[in-house]
């Protein structure tokens, strides 16, 4: 089913994306968390400089985008919250909340990291040693540094991470 397609009022509750209007994120994050419904917002830590002063912000890793889980029935309530311009629908629920995990663990090791486009080519890889460990993804060299990009499908960007290639497992 796509996010065109009606839904009945009932069923169990879903992982959706919630495409958001242009910096729309952390209020429709507020949203989610008023009206108890779960969600992932992903952030990352950017360090800005104003006037000589350091200043760390915090700001959407998929700019556009929030994860949320709920039912049929609270669907509209999503659209009512004017800031969501689109549902998508998660065909695969398991693989998607893998793929959410995956990216929560790599923020919470290097909070730093940042968004690329998705690799769709290249070994399908896992990491076995280090920081990152037991997490999956596609490998990319990048200018002498082995990378593997860890996909959110669905959206069609991914989170690189610098590795060695004596860390990785070939899956």
């Amino acid at each position: 089913m796509n996010s065109n397609e009606q839904m009945s009022d009932t069923g169990p509750p879903a992982w959706y994306v919630l495409h958001t209007r242009p910096r729309c994120e952390k209020k429709l994050e507020d949203y989610c968390r008023v009206y108890h419904l779960e969600h992932y917002l992903p952030l990352r830590k950017e360090v800005k400089v104003y006037q000589r002063r350091k200043v760390e912000v915090r700001k959407p890793l998929f700019p556009g985008y929030v994860f949320a889980r709920f039912d049929c029935s609270q669907r509209v309530g999503v659209l009512r919250s004017r800031q969501v311009v689109r549902v998508l629908t998660v065909g695969d629920q398991a693989g998607f909340i893998c793929e959410i995990n995956q990216i929560r663990k790599a923020l919470t090791i290097e909070p730093t990291l940042g968004a690329c486009p998705a690799l769709k080519r290249g070994a399908r890889v896992r990491i076995v040693i280090g920081p990152f460990q037991g997490l999956e993804g596609v490998v990319s060299a990048f200018k002498g540094q082995t990378r593997v990009v860890l996909n959110v499908n669905l959206i069609g960007q991914g989170v690189p991470v610098e590795v060695t290639p004596d860390m990785l497992e070939r899956l």
